[in-house]
């Protein structure tokens, strides 16, 4: 992949149940990207209302339980040589998908939104999750060597060749009953940051301003998604400390090239 300075773009929309905001969301999309909506098995009309909205937009069903799985199927349906991680709530704002753009062909291999420091901010975070994710931000800066202001955030952009370097469950795999494979739970930002920089991947931050949820509740648990990070932080410095080894073994590892797109993920319209 020969990566430009007008690269394709295709913004990944994990939902489920996200109808209402879609109704606001996808209008503000920038015309000319590719859009995939990942759904979650949703119960109201989140699928309807997409087509409706953009009749060119890509539905991809995800294969478990997740957001993680969902991002992953939604990257491997991904056509462009830009991905953006794209939430359907309404927090993240459309008009800073340029900002991300700017950074990945200044020479990012991944563009991470902060919504701390000069020009980011929240209008939705509480003080407790605030206080928590200050926490884990200075474990995996500790862990890593890295010098990140905003892990767990989830608005994030970065060139498709490195899909490969992510390493994320196949999505053909089966969940244990009742349960979630490592890497499907709200967890996903994190494995895919430490991932990153444990690839030796340039990481430049993008200051960004999460917007409040539009309609219904967020999914995310403070306390049980907040031990599930924790616990993905020892585990990924665990897995970076093997691969380091591996490297300088000389042994084989992932490293970034362009995927076939998964066309079969996505849905036939008139199925």
């Amino acid at each position: 992949m020969t990566r430009t300075e007008r690269p394709t773009v295709t913004i990944v929309v994990p939902a489920r149940n996200e109808a209402r905001n879609l109704e606001r969301v996808l209008p503000e999309l920038p015309d000319g990207h590719e859009v995939v909506l990942v759904d979650g098995d949703s119960v109201d009309d989140t699928v309807a209302t997409a087509r409706r909205l953009l009749p060119g937009i890509r539905v991809v069903r995800q294969t478990r339980r997740g957001k993680g799985n969902a991002l992953a199927c939604g990257f491997l349906a991904a056509t462009g040589d830009v991905i953006v991680m794209f939430d359907a709530d309404g927090s993240a704002d459309p008009a800073e998908i340029p900002d991300f753009l700017t950074a990945l062909t200044a020479g990012a291999d991944f563009a991470k939104g902060t919504r701390y420091g000069a020009a980011g901010g929240s209008e939705d975070i509480t003080p407790l999750r605030n206080l928590g994710n200050a926490g884990l931000n200075g474990m995996s800066n500790v862990l890593f060597g890295t010098r990140f202001s905003d892990l767990c955030y989830g608005y994030n952009a970065f060139w498709r060749d490195i899909v490969p370097v992510l390493d994320l469950p196949a999505v053909e795999r089966v969940a244990p009953r009742g349960g979630l494979l490592w890497g499907d739970g709200f967890e996903i930002e994190t494995v895919i940051s430490c991932r990153v920089v444990a690839a030796g991947l340039k990481v430049t931050e993008v200051p960004s301003v999460e917007r409040r949820r539009i309609h219904g509740e967020s999914n995310l648990r403070t306390f049980s998604d907040g031990f599930r990070v924790l616990k993905t932080l020892v585990a990924e410095r665990r897995r970076a400390t093997l691969l380091g080894r591996a490297q300088r073994a000389g042994i084989t590892t992932l490293r970034p090239h362009l995927p076939t797109p998964r066309f079969d993920l996505a849905e036939d319209r008139a199925s």
